[in-house]
């Protein structure tokens, strides 16, 4: 939930999850429960026309060579908090059309995405406001609860109103400041006209919380950290007002500190917070997505924090006929929008000049010419139009494991032998999950590119070398028979690209407690008849008892992936019994599994298999 130009700040930060009550509106509820059964059930997207990029990109020179700057203008929230923006304005002859980021990274931090220069000097106000709780706001900070969505649909309209606007407003920016766009446009604010989210969650519990029932440990505790350390800053404007300033700090330091501590050690200990509920409902931009009327640009990353839910918000959009386009690129949430322009595709600050020249200032940008889905295509090293998303050309293969360690389209034979793994909570240091899930903090350890150490400690599973590329898209499942002799078994599924010289590079994973197996067919995915998504409820009532010896039927979602795996390479299935320090299982369930075996099945009785969204 941070970018790239955070880095810094919170690794300073190291040096030296977002939940509020679970109480919902009659009306949140009711888009919580509807949306909460349209993830796609489905055999085939729908085939369109595959759009081109033109090596002609879109740009403009700039209008206005400066811009002045309105520092904590006092915006006054119907319940009487007041929240501080900037607000830069190009010096010419306005108004002007206005972009609106909300911000709780502190709107004093310079960086580009609290004043983007770029579209300011190109006729846009930006106004940068540090969310409730934040920054120089006041208030308490509760992480896209409903106090703040509110604001956003405030935030809108005072933006709008205001001399040096024109009336027409965009929402833009990255990570949390693009997950916030959903829940402000979901109100339908009046002057609303379009979206530029970089990089945005979709559902709180399975993206980023608690993928796969376990705790996020590697991310979570740095981000709420940072924006604790950002908004315990002293307000810019404690020189003018100190009284006033000496309040708003007391007041974060309550909200900034005591709630990530007690949601996190909910989580940890296996609380209220470890489970999806009300409370992940109403932070997860997936359940209002379809409330959305306005066109709206996502961009995320196939190493993204968020790499399972961009998509999803695409897939959402698209399907209540909102304009929508989806860029996927090879990044980390550290380093979103790096590489580009190539290929043809432009910058994202060429994008969005575009995306709101079409929308805002009503300039004919040829929006229509945008192809609607463009990956980064992984293992080949260049970014690829393709027609919709899930890919419409792919079909699902079942690849099974196999007693051998090799990894075929032919079911195994009857008695094929099984493996053992030691259940332990610290596999998986070295391997790419290390870096995607410190935002890429952690992808200067050299053995986070090559996983064979981490591999030491799985079960692998792997093709022969391919005779021809071998092209997959979209999301995986692996169903796994297994059993352990503890009372928790926790499994890691990784896929990776192995190359002739045995480089494994991972290209994505997933994870699933097995007390959380039980899966709900009506919410999952099929493609050509199989279910190649697995939902799982993560909910007290719907967990599982794991007995010790007893074989369990383990349906892992993997996230979704755009990938080739060349000729000559090898695709590995890697089975582990976690994944640190990205996750850790709450404590009930820690200590359930500690110094157990698990047994990862594979014969005719028990085929174990990964399936696999190919595209011929």
């Amino acid at each position: 939930m941070l970018g790239r130009k955070f880095r810094t700040g919170l690794m300073a930060l190291v040096m030296s999850t977002t939940i509020l009550s679970p109480v919902l509106s009659s009306a949140s509820k009711a888009a919580a429960a509807s949306s909460s059964t349209t993830v796609t059930n489905q055999s085939k997207a729908i085939t369109q026309p595959v759009q081109k990029w033109d090596n002609t990109m879109y740009d403009r020179f700039e209008e206005y060579s400066s811009y002045t700057t309105m520092k904590d203008v006092k915006i006054t929230m119907r319940d009487g908090i007041v929240l501080y923006a900037d607000v830069h304005i190009p010096e010419g002859t306005g108004p002007f059309p206005v972009i609106l980021t909300q911000t709780p990274y502190n709107k004093n931090t310079p960086v580009s995405y609290h004043k983007n220069e770029y579209l300011v000097k190109r006729g846009y106000v930006h106004v940068a406001v540090d969310v409730r709780g934040t920054g120089s706001s006041q208030g308490t900070w509760d992480s896209f609860g409903i106090a703040e969505q509110q604001d956003g649909k405030e935030l809108v309209e005072w933006a709008a109103s205001q001399p040096w606007s024109d009336g027409k407003v965009g929402l833009y920016g990255p990570s949390y400041m693009g997950i916030n766009q959903f829940f402000t446009a979901a109100q339908h604010p009046k002057g609303l006209k379009a979206l530029f989210p970089i990089v945005p969650m979709a559902d709180e519990y399975r993206d980023i919380v608690m993928s796969g029932g376990l705790v996020n440990t590697g991310f979570i505790p740095l981000w709420m950290g940072l924006v604790a350390g950002m908004g315990l800053q002293p307000p810019s404007y404690t020189i003018q007002d100190p009284l006033g300033a000496v309040s708003v700090l007391l007041n974060h330091a309550g909200g900034l500190i005591n709630f990530p501590v007690s949601s996190i050690s909910s989580a940890l200990s296996g609380g209220d917070f470890a489970y999806d509920g009300p409370a992940a409902w109403i932070r997860s931009p997936y359940y209002i997505a379809d409330q959305v009327d306005v066109p709206a640009f996502i961009s995320g990353g196939l190493h993204d924090l968020f790499q399972r839910g961009e998509p999803l918000l695409y897939e959402k959009l698209k399907a209540k006929g909102v304009t929508a386009k989806l860029l996927m690129g090879p990044w980390t949430h550290g380093d979103f929008g790096s590489g580009l322009p190539g290929d043809n595709v432009p910058s994202l600050d060429q994008l969005a000049l575009r995306w709101f020249d079409q929308y805002l200032k009503g300039i004919n940008t040829n929006i229509e010419k945008i192809p609607d889905v463009t990956q980064f295509v992984l293992g080949d090293g260049h970014y690829e139009v393709q027609p919709g998303w899930p890919h419409a050309k792919a079909s699902a293969q079942k690849y099974y494991l196999r007693g051998n360690k090799a990894l075929t389209k032919e079911m195994p034979a009857t008695g094929e032998a099984s493996k053992i793994m030691v259940q332990q909570p610290v596999n998986g240091i070295c391997s790419q999950s290390t870096s995607q899930w410190t935002a890429g903090m952690l992808g200067v350890i050299p053995c986070t590119k090559d996983n064979r150490l981490t591999e030491l400690t799985e079960v692998t599973y792997t093709t022969p070398p391919m005779s021809k590329d071998f092209r997959i898209s979209g999301p995986i499942a692996a169903n796994i028979f297994a059993k352990t002799t503890a009372r928790e078994l926790v499994l890691s599924v990784r896929i990776t690209d192995v190359a002739p010289d045995g480089t494994s590079t991972e290209l994505t994973a997933g994870w699933l407690a097995a007390s959380h197996r039980a899966t709900d067919s009506s919410k999952s995915r099929y493609l050509d008849g199989v279910n190649i998504q697995p939902w799982h409820a993560f909910t007290k009532e719907a967990q599982q008892t794991v007995r010790p010896n007893e074989v369990m039927e383990l349906n892992v979602e993997i996230f979704p992936t755009n990938a080739v795996i060349k000729e000559g390479h090898s695709l590995r299935v890697a089975i582990g019994p976690s994944d640190f320090p990205h996750t850790v299982a709450p404590l009930p369930s820690l200590l359930n599994g500690l110094l157990g075996f698990a047994t990862i099945l594979s014969d005719q009785s028990h085929p174990s298999s990964v399936i696999l969204p190919v595209v011929e």
